[in-house]
């Protein structure tokens, strides 16, 4: 290289240039060289190796060298290509003094920040790959790669401060210990939410897709994501609602999942009958109802049954045979406290659609046959009067 400069000063000596340009030309034109050459290495190895190695990768049968491997990686990897060879070459262009010094601390920042973001690259990769695995798909773990990266570049940053000051890294770690009160201070978020995001995976509280709700928050909807400062819940009007991680440790929250993964909605209605209607049958309807299915099993008392008595045995029977309701869990047709509205009959049961609109679904269907039976039995709903019901009365 030093033969390269001479003859780079022999040939600008030819122009009939002063001693004074020829330096400084000489030097500029031994860089520019330098940078031409990096600039070839680094298409060699874009157009050539990185090709080589995304064909081995589609050959191979598994998948982790595709995420390990991915382009994202593959392209921060190619952007240590200049700046190494850069700093490898630059001395031979270049006088030992301040500006070579100054040039190879620019190199070796730029070199830092390009490996700090391969290596933040790769653990995107990880994540990606850890999200679509069947045993991980299911916890959230946005947020401890989200650490992962803050503290690369904690690191990173440390590195390039010693690096300009000429210090030992322990030593500017060492200095940072007696900001550790303020850093606290600007951290405290990020070091919450991560103990708190901990927490939740440990003790398996919140997975993305879960419904959650939260009233102190106006949380009513699906987790979408959960990062290190927040966790993104949709409504079910569509809109987002963020909550943060620790919140969900030290407040209350509920979440629907049980429900899903039992496989069985709770219905829980009532429908007020107006007292007025509840009586003995007749022995008639007694031997007309006998005729019936539903009547298997019914138990008779030593007095005569009371309408409402059968009715609520017809409920039993609709819901034990009804293929929309779930017979493996608590089923039930009872009476509540009677209020100046009637007497509260409520149908406690769970549905085998855990769909939101094939629950409302079955409520609708189980609720207007109820209303259409009432009149079998001789029993009237309670409502309060209204304007018709006093002009008839």
């Amino acid at each position: 290289m030093n033969a390269l400069n001479d003859k780079l000063a022999a040939l600008l000596q030819q122009f009939g240039l002063s001693e004074n340009l020829v330096m400084p030309l000489q030097y500029a034109g031994a860089v520019i060289l330098i940078l031409i050459i990096a600039i070839v290495i680094d298409r060699i190895f874009r157009r050539a190796i990185i090709p080589a190695i995304r064909k081995v990768t589609a050959k191979t049968g598994s998948t982790w060298d595709d995420y390990l491997l991915s382009d994202s990686v593959l392209d921060n990897l190619c952007r240590l290509i200049i700046p190494i060879s850069v700093y490898e070459l630059i001395p031979f262009a270049l006088p030992e003094g301040g500006i070579l010094d100054l040039a190879m601390k620019l190199c070796q920042v730029y070199i830092i920040v390009a490996f700090v973001k391969l290596i933040c690259a790769f653990i995107s990769s990880l994540y990606e790959m850890f999200s679509g695995h069947e045993k991980t798909k299911d916890h959230s773990l946005k947020s401890f790669y989200q650490m992962l990266k803050l503290v690369v570049w904690c690191v990173g940053a440390i590195i390039i401060i010693s690096t300009l000051l000429d210090k030992n890294p322990l030593a500017i770690l060492t200095g940072l210990g007696a900001g550790t009160a303020i850093l606290m201070l600007v951290f405290q978020d990020t070091i919450k939410g991560f103990v708190a995001g901990i927490q939740l995976m440990v003790n398996d509280m919140l997975r993305p897709g879960d419904w959650i709700t939260m009233p102190k928050y106006g949380a009513d909807g699906d987790v979408i994501e959960v990062t290190l400062t927040t966790v993104k819940v949709q409504n079910w009007d569509k809109t987002i609602t963020t909550v943060p991680p620790y919140a969900l440790v030290n407040d209350s929250f509920q979440n629907w999942r049980g429900m899903f993964d039992t496989g069985g909605r709770r219905v829980k209605r009532s429908i007020n009958i107006d007292m007025n209607t509840v009586r003995f049958c007749t022995q008639e309807e007694i031997d007309a109802f006998r005729k019936q299915p539903w009547m298997e099993g019914f138990e008779q008392s030593g007095t005569e049954p009371v309408n409402l008595y059968i009715f609520r045995h017809y409920m039993e029977y609709y819901l034990r045979h009804n293929p929309k309701v779930n017979q493996n869990m608590t089923m039930m047709v009872r009476q509540l406290q009677p209020t100046a509205q009637g007497m509260p009959i409520e149908l406690y049961f769970f549905s085998a659609d855990t769909a939101w609109v094939m629950y409302e679904r079955l409520q609708g269907e189980v609720f207007d046959h109820l209303l259409a039976m009432l009149h079998i039995f001789d029993l009237k709903v309670f409502q309060s009067p209204t304007g018709l019901d006093i002009r008839n009365s």
